[in-house]
């Protein structure tokens, strides 16, 4: 691993097939035939190769991609995108970030590639992730790290960090991302991206999640656009739609309605946000009442064991990651997993009488999310305590006891929406870190209200288009 790298931006843009092009552009450029999909797949893996060599995002490149089948059809026909690589896609192995075992090819496509593979992407690799998708950096022991694309001193968020970096750099314009504590909104904030957690259960459910005792992890996309993220919605429920939800549809702009919003600066369990994220919730704050919506502050009263409890369940997935690694691989070594994998593990083993009692409390947290909506439609939040740190400070090279300190301070508001399995949304704020970096606010919503996160993401879009950083 290198020891310095020159800061600096690094993206894609150019005047090529793909050009600025969001997803729902490019698609609709392909269906005329302005460019050709063979011509956009070729831009884009040269696109791809050139910020590669300074982000580091992907780990496993399709030599010779090819359109999906049914391509023809399909909201984003030959559109090219990544899969995040802890989703099995056919013939191309899964690592999920780990050193711990060899990754082998995958004999069939997981649940939501399937679905993701329906709205006519062409897929040209994987991205990579942190161990186990366990860190909100994607940054390893021995290997480089996924670096930001507005500055590349620092952190591209995690989990899905690669994918983040990718499209965030103009290298495709959406990409497969999934959120288990934050790892959708987490690198979406980093990268001045929208991103999307969707409600438990409105998208297919991997396997390894409907094992969990609790399901916290959803899929989903990042993406540079609003109308992306919602033409991605759209086309997963022509795929599958879960009958227990209400349909989302294709929400196409802002609505009229006005909302009443509540929002928060400081963490609910008393980790606060720092000056420049704060400012960055006020102003939306400002801005929202500007269009109309009546927004005013809120209560979200957790229980005060709430984040011990969920660092307790994280404990549990990286204790069970280990007892039953040889599914990854027949070489599972669990002693190669990373620090913070350890740690996790460790720590559980000290305390895991504790289990039972934790999974009932995490449960009833929907109880304290309903009653802080009441007379409510949305609550905005910042999505991270502070902003994006620089490469190393969460790396799992850092010492367990300061770095779970560290990722506790950072990651204090996405937990709840993947604990209750509410749906939540982050997106870009107006204002930027001295350094350039974006700044994330998120909305979360009762379940399955993502037409009113679309609703009001688009507003915010309409509004103040979203900072571009081939502007930069």
């Amino acid at each position: 691993m290198t020891t310095f790298e020159e800061r600096a931006t690094v993206h894609a843009f150019r005047d090529d097939a793909l050009g600025e092009h969001d997803a729902v552009g490019l698609a609709a450029a392909i269906r005329s035939g302005e460019v050709g999909a063979a011509e956009v797949a070729r831009d884009a893996a040269e696109r791809v190769r050139e910020v590669q060599k300074r982000l580091h995002a992907v780990q496993v490149h399709i030599d010779d991609p090819a359109p999906a089948v049914g391509s023809g059809g399909g909201a984003f026909a030959g559109v090219p995108t990544f899969v995040k690589d802890n989703t099995d896609y056919l013939g191309l192995p899964t690592g999920h970030g780990s050193a711990a075992f060899t990754p082998r090819a995958a004999r069939r496509h997981a649940p939501f590639a399937r679905q993701l593979l329906s709205s006519g992407v062409t897929v040209l690799g994987k991205t990579r992730l942190p161990e186990f998708g366990f860190s909100p950096t994607t940054e390893y022991e021995t290997a480089e790290p996924v670096r930001n694309p507005w500055n590349t001193g620092y952190s591209a968020g995690g989990s899905s960090g690669g994918s983040a970096a990718l499209v965030a750099a103009g290298a495709v314009p959406i990409a497969h991302a999934n959120d288990g504590g934050g790892s959708i909104r987490i690198p979406a904030a980093c990268c001045g991206l929208v991103g999307l957690k969707p409600t438990r259960g409105r998208v297919v459910t991997n396997a390894q999640s409907r094992q969990l005792p609790l399901d916290i992890v959803s899929d989903g996309i990042v993406s540079r656009s609003v109308r992306d993220t919602a033409a991605f919605l759209a086309a997963a429920e022509t795929h599958w739609r879960n009958p227990k939800l209400p349909p989302v549809g294709l929400v196409e702009g802002p609505s009229d309605r006005r909302l009443r919003i509540g929002f928060l600066l400081d963490s609910p369990n008393g980790v606060p946000a720092d000056a420049a994220t704060r400012a960055a919730v006020t102003e939306t704050v400002a801005t929202l009442e500007r269009l109309g919506h009546t927004v005013g502050p809120v209560e979200l009263a957790l229980d005060p064991r709430f984040t011990e409890d969920f660092l307790t369940y994280w404990g549990l997935l990286s204790f069970l990651i280990g007892v039953t690694g040889r599914s990854f691989g027949a070489d599972f070594d669990r002693r190669r997993m990373d620090g913070l994998s350890r740690g996790l593990r460790e720590e559980y083993l000290k305390s895991w009488r504790r289990t039972p009692g934790v999974l009932r409390r995490l449960k009833r947290t929907k109880e304290a999310y309903a009653a802080a909506f009441r007379g409510l439609d949305l609550v905005l939040t910042p999505v991270l305590a502070h902003t994006t740190p620089e490469i190393g400070h969460l790396g799992p090279t850092v010492p367990y006891t300061t770095l779970i300190e560290r990722i506790l301070a950072y990651v204090a508001f996405t937990p709840v929406n993947n604990v209750v399995g509410t749906p939540s949304i982050s997106v870009p704020a107006a204002g930027a870190t001295e350094d350039g970096l974006p700044i994330g606010v998120m909305f979360s919503g009762r379940p399955g209200s993502e037409r009113t996160l679309l609703d009001i993401a688009f507003a915010l879009e309409a509004d103040r288009p979203f900072r571009r950083i081939q502007d930069v």
